[in-house]
């Protein structure tokens, strides 16, 4: 058996962080940019896309994350797409994030005054103009602390990817533990990694919300 120092341990974690880093940050930009188009489509046009969306965001956010990433992974498969288990967690969690997304930057746009809106017409903006000069910037302070707040959630629903074999954190802590026989250890130093990976987000998040409220 081979025996596995606390340095070995914790070296190899590491190694699998940088995983968990980047499938969150793949993540968290991708379902960025598909909750900003859908945002979009969701103000400017009409009921029945608003409504299509709505069902989007239902969808994902009924369901749990788990069953997305089995789907991702083994339903593509059954339609004949091979895809490998980091591209089926990558678009799983992107998929997911935007419809988290969308919901948190729509309400912060509902907390815009009506009439803001108003007087962008009156000064005869078309609906980009309104958004881009008007609506987004006053908006954009209220989102900043929830998305990032957010984003630990993100981090968190990385763990999930194990299930299909993707190796990050979580995985790479399993196998690990199976290989030393010291779960206890190894799944303490996964969780002290995942804290500090997540609580300076959440700190950073915090101050951002007392900053905004301050103004």
């Amino acid at each position: 058996m081979i025996e596995f120092t606390l340095w070995d341990i914790v070296r190899n974690l590491l190694l699998a962080l940088r995983w968990t880093v980047a499938l969150s940050a793949i993540a968290f930009v991708g379902g960025g940019l598909v909750g900003g188009l859908l945002l979009t489509l969701r103000l400017g046009l009409g009921t029945r896309t608003r409504r299509v969306i709505g069902w989007y965001v239902q969808l994902f956010q009924g369901t749990p994350l788990l069953m997305q990433l089995f789907l991702a992974y083994f339903g593509l498969a059954l339609l004949g797409i091979e895809v490998s288990a980091w591209t089926a967690a990558a678009l799983a969690l992107t998929l997911y994030t935007s419809a988290y997304l969308v919901e948190i930057w729509r309400g912060c746009v509902d907390a815009v005054p009506k009439g803001q809106w108003e007087a962008a017409r009156s000064l005869a903006m078309s609906f980009g103009e309104q958004l881009r000069h008007v609506v987004l910037p006053q908006a954009g302070r209220l989102a900043i602390a929830p998305t990032v707040g957010f984003l630990v959630q993100v981090i968190k629903g990385t763990a999930l990817a194990s299930v299909i074999g993707f190796v990050e954190l979580t995985k790479a802590g399993s196998m690990i533990a199976n290989a030393s026989f010291k779960p206890f250890l190894v799944f303490g130093c996964v969780a002290l990694l995942y804290f500090a990976l997540c609580f300076p987000i959440s700190l950073y998040a915090q101050h951002l919300e007392r900053r905004i409220h301050a103004r």
